[in-house]
């Protein structure tokens, strides 16, 4: 579901709404009941996780940089 974001017209609140897109735009201010607009959002864009390659890449693991989940730096490559 998206979120929409809506501005008053009254008194210039802006705020956002998670609605269904088969849900009506609002009308009403939720700060002062007066008559809302819906903004023109940039909209959502796909969000990668990882690096570059990071499927294919092993982590690296040493003294700098914890890896395979430690929470710490490690002496010795344990993910080879």
């Amino acid at each position: 579901m998206p979120t929409y974001e809506y501005e008053c017209e009254k008194c210039g609140a802006a705020f956002q709404k998670f609605q269904s897109m088969s849900e009506s735009a609002l009308a009403k201010c939720p700060h002062c009941g007066g008559p809302v607009k819906r903004l023109i959002g940039a909209g959502a864009g796909i969000i990668f996780k990882g690096g570059a390659g990071a499927a294919t890449e092993r982590p690296s693991c040493g003294r700098d940089t914890p890896c395979c989940g430690r929470a710490a730096p490690c002496d010795t490559r344990p993910c080879e």
